[in-house]
């Protein structure tokens, strides 16, 4: 029944497509085929619901969390990049909600050192929005078909919600350092990965601009978590860490981590097992490359 489920969800999107092609481009299209159309849309949902509930009451009966069994629903429901990419939204549509009430994720007053990430990004995200806000009102005024309007209007107000929610999500998600010095690093909802205090041999400031994805992999196996096209901090493992990347690809961390804070010196100095404050600039470390400022980053994407 699950098979039959994923096979319908796939037939139907293109099915939907070809209609909706149809009806902009000002084909006429009988009532009867638009109703069976949409008869079997919402068989195929109820199809979908009914799978989805049968995994849902599976996962409850094993003991899990009302959370942690809906999720499992959909990943069983959705095929896994498709799963993925649906809980991202999720998880950013939730942020939202975080950020409005001023609340974070994974955070716990007093036990923990919160260190956010946004600063390179925040101006580059609020433009992207105001574009989008000037376009959505723009093609509102130039589109003169009403069907081509609806549905200009709902991507142009996804794209704008979608951007927001983003932001919203790297706000409410920052790294943490524990109280334990283990250190969770995150990209709002796209990408989490916990550092144990045990697999962490050192920390220091280092500011570097790599070139590279979000989540990018270097030759030597290290991993650069990159944030406006810079990193500020270097974490040195004693061990290999496995990661997922955002689409569900798994990975292996070998030798350092490097990723952007906004404030490296408190991410540092609170990695530190003893010794005083890290104060601004002491740590950084010294160029690499002759003649150079900085060092860039090299390898592959992620």
């Amino acid at each position: 029944m699950r098979r039959a489920a994923r096979v319908a969800l796939w037939l139907l999107l293109p099915g939907e497509l070809v209609v909706l092609v149809l009806l902009v481009g000002g084909v006429e299209v009988p009532f009867a085929v638009v109703a069976a159309a949409e008869v079997l849309v919402l068989a195929v949902l109820a199809l979908e619901a009914a799978v989805w509930f049968g995994l849902y009451r599976a996962a409850r009966r094993a003991g899990l969390p009302p959370g942690a069994a809906s999720a499992r629903a959909v990943r069983g429901l959705l095929p896994p990049v498709a799963a993925r990419l649906a809980a991202h939204e999720l998880r950013a549509l939730h942020s939202l909600v975080l950020w409005a009430l001023r609340r974070r994720h994974g955070v716990r007053g007093g036990e923990v050192v919160a260190a956010g990430y946004t600063g390179p990004q925040t101006a580059l995200l609020w433009g992207m929005v105001f574009v989008s806000v000037v376009e959505t009102v723009a093609l509102a005024v130039l589109i003169p078909w009403p069907l081509v309007h609806a549905v200009a209007l709902v991507l142009d107000v996804y794209g704008v919600l979608f951007l927001v929610a983003l932001h919203a999500s790297c706000v409410t998600r920052p790294h943490v350092v524990g109280a334990d010095r283990s250190l969770r690093l995150r990209y709002g909802a796209l990408f989490d990965l916990r550092i144990p205090a045990e697999a962490i041999a050192g920390a220091r400031i280092e500011r570097r601009f790599p070139e590279g994805r979000l989540v990018h992999a270097r030759e030597d196996g290290g991993l650069e978590l990159i944030v406006g096209g810079q990193t500020t901090v270097a974490v040195e493992l004693s061990r290999p860490l496995s990661y997922l990347r955002p689409l569900g690809g798994r990975a292996e961390a070998v030798g350092s981590v490097r990723f952007h804070a906004d404030d490296p010196a408190a991410v540092v100095a609170a990695l530190r097992p003893s010794g005083p404050p890290v104060g601004p600039g002491a740590g950084v470390a010294a160029p690499t490359g002759p003649g150079s400022a900085v060092g860039r980053g090299t390898g592959t994407d992620a």
